[in-house]
């Protein structure tokens, strides 16, 4: 989950001026908050950060407990092991059936030439026919034992692949750079399966929101190029328009009067790539529309 987090709850409202190549307003940095959950329930071990702290993509956030997962783990690894040995004898068990067919089958052929050349009596052939019901039906037994250790070997993969996938959840890893903003849990403490752990601001992508009057509303358009400058930059950066508010507010907010219209302003969002987070979050800069 994210949000545009604001820093600082009053905005310099349509601060605005003339600067050298256009309109020049002034905003606030804005960073990228994201709640990082545990994918798992269970008792932490280790909270790995504190509010502030910098971070990088791939950082370890927390610790949960795994040891009952490893003790599942090493459980339906017996059980698989125990199988192989299962599915050995049963292979064994199937090729002598299917010996046992064969041989049943060819003695029948034998017998069944003989019979027709009244050498031997019907009851011989009627008595290898029964051999050969009972050699299928012990071949068909062992083959559906074979099939059912199969499907029990599946079934414990799959078993062992999500705890394989949850012991790897009990180390959460923050997905981006950034810094910690909220801290909710501390160590020894039990979470639940996808609450939040910590928040993180991350600092990629960042916006700033200015406001403009309703007149400079003809000469901003979405994904319009905008100057970006803030202090300690050697030069200007460039951002866009990424959302223009279909609706005015108003500058102090009061009742509208003749006097006051001057003061009814459109919010307008810029959006800046930041790979390098020169720009920081809650950082002053200057918006200059061309």
């Amino acid at each position: 989950m994210k949000k545009w987090i604001v820093s600082i709850l009053v905005v310099l409202f349509f601060s605005c001026s003339n600067g050298d190549n256009g309109k020049m307003y002034t905003g606030i940095i804005e960073g990228t908050a994201i709640k990082i959950p545990s994918l798992i329930g269970g008792k932490i071990v280790q909270m790995a950060v504190q509010v502030g702290d910098q971070i990088e993509e791939g950082s370890a956030i927390a610790q949960i407990d795994s040891v009952e997962l490893g003790l599942q783990f090493q459980q339906a690894n017996a059980q698989l092991l125990e199988l192989a040995a299962q599915r050995a004898i049963a292979h064994s068990n199937l090729q002598r059936a299917e010996t046992d067919l064969k041989y049943a089958a060819e003695r029948r052929e034998r017998v069944s030439r003989l019979v027709a050349q009244n050498s031997a009596p019907q009851q011989n052939l009627d008595d290898v026919e029964n051999v050969v019901k009972k050699a299928k039906t012990g071949r068909d037994m062992a083959a559906q034992q074979l099939t059912a250790l199969q499907a029990k070997q599946a079934q414990i993969d799959a078993q062992l692949q999500l705890l394989r996938k949850k012991l790897s959840d009990t180390t959460v890893l923050s997905p981006v750079s950034g810094f910690i903003s909220s801290k909710y849990f501390e160590n020894g403490e039990a979470v639940m399966p996808l609450a939040p752990l910590v928040e993180v601001v991350h600092l990629s992508t960042v916006k700033v929101k200015i406001y403009i009057s309703a007149q400079m509303l003809p000469v901003v358009k979405l994904n319009q190029a905008v100057a970006i400058r803030a202090d300690g930059l050697t030069g200007d950066m460039q951002g866009r328009i990424s959302w223009i508010s279909p609706k005015s507010e108003f500058s102090p907010k009061s009742i509208l009067t003749p006097e006051t219209r001057a003061s009814l302003v459109y919010a307008v969002e810029i959006e800046i790539d930041n790979p390098d987070a020169v720009l920081k979050h809650g950082m002053p800069v200057e918006v200059v529309l061309e």
